[in-house]
């Protein structure tokens, strides 16, 4: 079981890895020609950020929860590394909206971009198990 699901993951991972840029490239795409240079920056930002965290959590995760071998019992250095990483997060968010860089709702936008690929390939999933 815990191999199938590593396995799994191993062919998730690079499908969502490539939803995340592209929907953050229509989204920047798309925001580039219809908004305001703030929003644009907003949403590239957001999508950065949200990016840039999702992946460092993967790696986090994978170091303590190892696709082959014992599990290790290190959870309080991984919760310390997610909330050391939303602490980090959080006060990069507040440095561009205090001071005004870029649009909080283009922010809002791109910090979106991991939802919209995990939505997306949950319904691309369903999709194609229906039609099997």
């Amino acid at each position: 079981m815990k191999n199938e699901s590593s396995q799994n993951w191993s062919q998730i991972h690079p499908v969502l890895t490539r939803n995340n840029w592209l929907i953050l490239f229509i989204l920047a795409g798309v925001s580039f020609f219809v908004m305001p240079p703030a929003f644009t920056l907003g949403v590239i930002l957001g999508g950065l950020l949200i990016i840039l965290n999702f992946n460092l959590l993967q790696q986090s995760i994978l170091r303590t929860i190892p696709v082959e071998g014992p599990v290790s019992l290190k959870k309080v250095p991984l919760f310390l590394k997610y909330y050391l990483r939303l602490l980090i997060m959080g006060t990069i968010l507040y440095i561009i909206v205090a001071r005004e860089w870029a649009d909080p709702i283009g922010l809002s936008v791109g910090l979106s971009t991991i939802v919209f690929s995990i939505v997306s390939f949950g319904i691309h999933q369903a999709i194609k198990a229906k039609n099997a």
